[in-house]
């Protein structure tokens, strides 16, 4: 890792564009090591894109499958995948995180400084950037969007957290904007990065929720919304003018495509069906049986595992049986992450080695906490005085050792084979494959035994907004603050490197330990494309850009 020298505490630290289409030029230039987000997790995986030495050409439409939709568009109101894939061609946002070392690069901002806490950070904009109705990108038009995202509430599920102590936004001039917090924020360059504080134009703050999930808004990216069906399908039109890439882009002018279309398709046959026969040109939704299928013969795959929380089973630490530590160890240790990989997954997928995914700065490897221990977890329920029932599930005082996970996610025969796995220690795990919202009215009425899921995100802070108490992604798991929650915090708020590195050990370890965290396997994101389509690409957060993509004629 590079480092700048250090500065004088309470000293700016300022981060020139440098050279603006080459990222490597800016590494190092975060003077403290705390906020240079370093590629301790790794990059992507080893892809099969073919790249192409033929200049790319303008025009045409590409047409990409989805797998479900949420009935919302707006990027800062979406978390679901698939809406994100749309929502992010839409805006830019201050930063960008180069996919490779993790570095925070200028896109938006051409220069970004912080004090010496990390309670203060200075951004200023690049000149001639507009909203897609015209209005300038300014320093105002910053405030307003970070003051809607936090009115937003729980609604803006991930920017109001990136967002909740910041005690004042400041104009200074036109071209720079001041955001203060009250304590320290180790994370906020990197959230100033994602799609979630993306910016939209400062009319659309006064429109309805309603009115920016049907995409009415105006972006600030490369592409507009054109349409929007639910259900059916999105379709973006390329942004005339647009010529304010992020330095991990190589276009530095408007999008190569026409226009998107982002077609829903619940089915995966009929995705796979879909993409043989020419009627989409790629998918990041194809199932883990099918995907060898484009491995050349016309086609290509390139994989990712997204950064973040991993694939998780959340338990509802409020009712009676999950507030025992020791259920909840035990059903940790009977489940058998390498055999979920390898019996469902693709062999580019990895199981769960600790809270964290492997791409994901700071990670480390904690699978010895992990291992595969039946035994162990049968002893555990024995000592807790859970026994065997006649049917073969344990039983305590006239109650049965069994629980209820309702979700939405495929493949489906992941929690299958978990249920499998814990039937054979004595625990009933009922599933309901559902809709998203059904599963999110049995979260907010509180009636689950365990959610599931994941939380993208490129910086270990993820792991206060899922797991804390005090966030409401946390605050669902409906458990009471616990000592884990206090090292959440002070890892957001450290800006030591080494001393980071430890709070977000510290924490991982906990959560794992005390099963607060039972993970599953890493989620990774696999394009399938026709041989045709170039440039498409991962972000740092395995979050697809379309921005450079091309279509061969």
């Amino acid at each position: 890792m590079t480092r700048s020298n250090q500065p004088r505490p309470n000293q700016p630290r300022t981060l020139p564009a440098g050279p603006f289409r080459r990222p490597a030029a800016v590494v190092g230039l975060l003077g403290t090591a705390a906020l240079l987000l370093s590629a301790c997790g790794g990059g992507a995986d080893a892809g099969t894109q073919q790249t192409a030495d033929a200049t790319p050409v303008s025009g045409g439409n590409l047409n990409f499958a989805l797998f479900v939709d949420r009935g919302c568009i707006d990027p800062q109101q979406v978390g679901n995948n698939d809406a994100i894939a749309i929502a992010r061609q839409t805006v830019a946002s201050l930063t960008s995180q180069d996919p490779t070392s993790g570095e925070i690069v200028p896109w938006l901002a051409e220069k970004f400084e912080s004090n010496g806490d990390a309670t203060s950070f200075t951004f200023t904009l690049r000149t001639g950037a507009t909203f897609a109705d015209g209005t300038a990108i300014d320093a105002a038009s910053v405030k307003t969007n970070f003051e809607a995202i936090k009115a937003l509430g729980a609604k803006a599920s991930l920017g109001s957290t990136y967002l909740s102590d910041v005690s004042a936004i400041t104009v200074k001039d036109p071209q720079t904007v001041v955001v203060d917090f009250s304590k320290p924020n180790a994370q906020f360059l990197q959230a100033t990065s994602t799609f979630t504080l993306g910016l939209l134009s400062p009319s659309s703050a006064s429109l309805s929720e309603a009115d920016r999930c049907a995409g009415k808004f105006s972006g600030s990216g490369p592409f507009n919304v054109k349409s929007y069906t639910v259900d059916k399908e999105a379709v973006l039109e390329r942004r005339a003018g647009y010529s304010w890439p992020a330095a991990t882009n190589t276009n530095t002018g408007e999008a190569y495509l026409d226009t998107v279309t982002f077609k829903i398709i619940p089915e995966a046959g009929n995705r796979t069906g879909s993409l043989q026969s020419g009627q989409i040109d790629a998918t990041a939704a194809i199932s883990a049986a099918d995907i060898t299928l484009f491995n050349g013969n016309g086609f290509w795959n390139e994989t990712r595992a997204n950064p973040g929380v991993v694939y998780n089973l959340y338990p509802n630490e409020s009712t009676p049986k999950l507030k025992e530590t020791a259920v909840r160890q035990a059903i940790s240790k009977a489940i058998n992450r390498e055999e979920i990989t390898s019996t469902l997954l693709t062999e580019k997928d990895q199981p769960a080695k600790g809270v964290l995914s492997h791409t994901t700065p700071y990670f480390k490897d904690f699978s010895g906490l992990l291992a595969h221990d039946p035994d162990g977890a049968k002893q555990l329920l024995e000592d807790a005085g859970w026994k065997a029932g006649a049917d073969g599930v344990r039983e305590k005082n006239g109650e049965k050792l069994a629980f209820k996970v309702t979700y939405w996610q495929s493949p489906k025969e992941v929690l299958e084979l978990v249920q499998q796995q814990l039937k054979a220690v004595g625990v009933d795990l009922q599933l309901k494959f559902t809709t998203i919202a059904d599963v999110t009215a049995a979260q907010a009425g509180k009636d689950y035994d365990f959610s599931y899921g994941n939380l993208t995100r490129s910086d270990p802070d993820v792991l206060r907004t899922v797991f804390a108490s005090t966030t409401a992604r946390g605050g669902s798991n409906l458990r009471e603050k616990l000592p884990v929650d206090d090292t959440l915090g002070e890892q957001a708020a450290a800006l030591d490197k080494d001393a980071r590195q430890k709070l977000v050990d510290q924490g991982q370890e906990t959560l794992i330990t005390d099963a607060h965290s039972i993970p599953l396997y890493e989620l990774s994101t696999t394009i399938s494309a026709n041989e045709k389509v170039h440039g498409l690409a991962f972000e740092a957060s395995s979050r697809l850009d379309f921005y450079d993509a091309w279509l061969s004629q």
